[in-house]
């Protein structure tokens, strides 16, 4: 399927480019960054997850974009939507989320492009139901939910982290398709 870009008063959400593993890396590498998941990825995890970014794309047309400043940074972090791959009593669904670099966070663009994502959503791809979820810890991530009208919808512990693990239980937040 043809990818699809989308463009937006300050941001262009696009397909992957080979030149986008090094940054992303640079997000997935850092442990200050990753400190809401498991652990910081080394170079061949970072990879492997643009890989499964990517066969999304593939698949769908869409997922989770790069974010392109329009006539700056050519590589802003990742933000966008894609079908979950595990099971939770709320799956099959589809989930939003992001990565923004250290450099591009506080500018707004974290919402600016989240919301190009759920209007794509909501319009194109014409999904009914979209979730997001983070762990309690991540103020920054449930306060954007919120800002995109997404409502706290309990919690959940994530399945791919062990019984016991401190970020196992996860906040889950859901938005509907307007109208």
């Amino acid at each position: 399927m043809d990818p699809i870009t989308l463009h937006g008063p300050r941001l262009t959400l696009r397909p992957w480019r080979p030149s986008d593993l090094d940054p992303l890396f640079d997000i997935n590498g850092d442990p200050d960054s990753m400190r809401h998941f498991p652990a910081a990825m080394t170079r061949a995890e970072s990879d492997a997850w643009a890989e499964r970014l990517q066969t999304h794309f593939e698949a769908h047309g869409w997922g989770f974009w790069v974010v392109e400043q329009r006539g700056g940074a050519p590589f802003v972090g990742v933000v966008g939507l894609m079908h979950i791959p595990w099971e939770a009593p709320f799956t099959p669904a589809v989930e939003i989320g992001w990565r923004i670099s250290p450099g591009f966070r506080g500018r707004g663009f974290a919402t600016e492009a989240a919301r190009m994502a759920l209007d794509f959503g909501f319009g194109a791809a014409a999904l009914p139901e979209i979730v997001a979820f983070t762990v309690p810890g991540n103020v920054a991530s449930w306060r954007l939910m919120e800002r995109l009208g997404m409502r706290r919808a309990g919690t959940f512990d994530h399945p791919r982290l062990p019984e016991g693990h401190a970020l196992r239980r996860h906040l889950l937040y859901r938005i509907s398709a307007p109208g």
